[in-house]
């Protein structure tokens, strides 16, 4: 398993990346930032989302 963390408010390249996928930052949170995809959790309601990078 892995470690978990707090999620964190996100960089400016991370809300670009969201801007991108139609999501908007400021009501996302980042729980999990790797090559292959980026965990969110929404400040609201607390719902996961990720974002897959790559192929």
């Amino acid at each position: 398993m892995g470690k978990q963390t707090r999620p964190a408010r996100p960089t400016r390249k991370q809300k670009a990346e969201m801007k991108a996928w139609k999501l908007v930052p400021e009501d996302w949170l980042v729980e999990q930032d790797t090559p292959t995809e980026m965990i969110l959790v929404s400040k609201d309601a607390l719902k996961k989302k990720v974002i897959r990078r790559g192929a």
